[in-house]
C-alpha cells in the first residue's frame, strides 16, 4: 500500500526477498493479496498464498518452490460442464446469487457458481448447457454477462473470480448453529459436542494426537468438506499430513473414495515468512466462506 503525499510505499513480502536491493524493478499489481475461488479447489494442495503445490512439483521438477514461479492457483485448462439455472436475460443479479452448477466429482456433485459480491445488475447474457450448444467452459471462458445499471459497463463472468483474503466475504445475517457436528468419535461426540459453524480447539503437546482428531474430523465428520490449513507446524509433521491425507478414503454409498475429493489443504511450515504464516490463515477462512456462501458446511 501506498503512503499519501509521500514517494514511498510499503510492501509486505510472502516470500523470501534476500537479494532484493534499491533499483530492482518492481511489479505492482494494483490488487491486495487475493485468492481465485472457483471448481478446482477440492482435491489441491496450496502454500499460504494459493498456489498449487503439486502444479508447481510438476512444472519443475524439483521439491522446492524456485523464486519467482508463476502458477495459476486452479486449473485453467479443465473443461467443466456448465448448466445455468433460475436467471435469464434482463433479470436482475447481484453478489451471492446462484447462477450456474458444475460437477465437481463423485462427493461434491454440484459446485455452485456464484456472482461475485461486488457485481450487481441486469443480465445480459447467458452461456452454457441448454442455451447457445456450448456446455464445457475453462475458468478463462465468459459463462454470464451482467450489465451495470449505474454505470453502464458489462461485466463478464466466468467460473471463477478472486476475492481479497482479508476482507470477510459479506452476510446478509449470522445464524445460529442448531445442527450438532457428529466428530465419528463416542468420546467428543458425547463429552464435547459441538454444532455445525462452532468453533473448537484440540490443544494438546505433541504426540498427544491432535492430528489423530483431525483426520478423524475429515473421514467422519458430517461436514461437506474440509479445509486443513498447516500454519506455522514443523515441517516433518505438515509432510506427514500430506502424505497420510491423499491416502485416506471414506465409504459413500458402499464405495471406498478418496478423502481428497471434499479436501482442500493449505501447507505453510515454520519455516516460512511469517507473512506467509499470516496468510495462510486468511486464505484458508476465504476458502471456507467461498463454500459458506454456496450453502455448504466447512471445517
Amino acid at each position: 500500500m501506498s503512503c499519501m503525499h509521500s514517494p514511498m510505499s510499503l510492501m509486505t513480502h510472502a516470500v523470501a526477498i534476500a537479494g532484493l536491493t534499491v533499483g530492482d524493478p518492481v511489479e505492482r499489481r494494483r490488487q491486495p493479496l487475493s485468492v481465485e475461488l472457483g471448481p478446482g479447489i477440492v482435491d489441491n494442495i496450496f502454500d499460504g498464498i494459493q498456489r498449487p503445490l503439486e502444479s508447481i512439483a510438476k512444472l519443475t521438477q524439483d521439491v522446492y518452490v524456485p523464486r519467482g514461479v508463476d502458477v495459476p492457483s486452479l486449473d485453467h485448462n479443465k473443461q467443466w460442464r456448465f448448466t445455468p439455472v433460475s436467471f435469464r436475460e434482463g433479470d436482475p443479479i447481484s453478489g451471492g446469487d446462484i447462477f450456474g452448477t458444475v460437477h465437481e466429482n463423485d462427493i461434491l456433485h454440484s459446485h455452485k457458481i456464484m456472482c461475485p459480491p461486488n457485481v450487481f445488475g441486469t443480465v445480459v447474457k447467458v452461456y452454457g448447457h441448454g442455451t447457445d450448444g456450448h456446455e464445457s467452459f475453462t475458468l478463462d471462458d465468459t459463462v454470464l454477462e451482467v450489465r451495470d445499471d449505474t454505470t453502464g459497463t458489462t461485466h463478464k463472468l466466468g467460473l471463477s473470480h478472486f476475492w481479497p483474503v482479508r476482507k470477510p466475504r459479506p452476510v446478509a445475517e449470522k445464524l445460529a448453529g442448531n445442527v450438532a457436528l457428529q466428530t465419528g468419535q463416542r468420546i467428543i461426540d458425547a463429552l464435547f459436542p459441538s454444532v455445525l459453524g462452532g468453533t473448537c480447539a484440540v490443544p494438546g503437546a505433541f504426540g498427544c494426537g491432535k492430528t489423530v482428531i483431525s483426520q478423524a474430523l475429515s473421514k467422519h465428520s458430517n461436514s461437506d468438506a474440509i479445509v486443513y490449513v498447516g500454519c506455522g507446524e514443523r515441517g516433518n509433521e505438515m509432510a506427514e499430513v500430506l502424505c497420510d491425507f491423499p491416502e485416506l478414503t471414506m465409504t459413500i454409498n458402499g464405495q471406498e473414495v478418496p478423502i481428497m475429493k471434499r479436501t482442500t489443504l493449505v501447507a505453510n511450515t515454520s519455516n516460512m515468512p511469517v507473512a506467509a504464516r499470516e496468510a495462510s490463515i486468511y486464505t484458508g477462512i476465504t476458502l471456507a466462506e467461498y463454500f459458506r456462501d454456496q450453502g455448504s458446511s466447512y471445517i
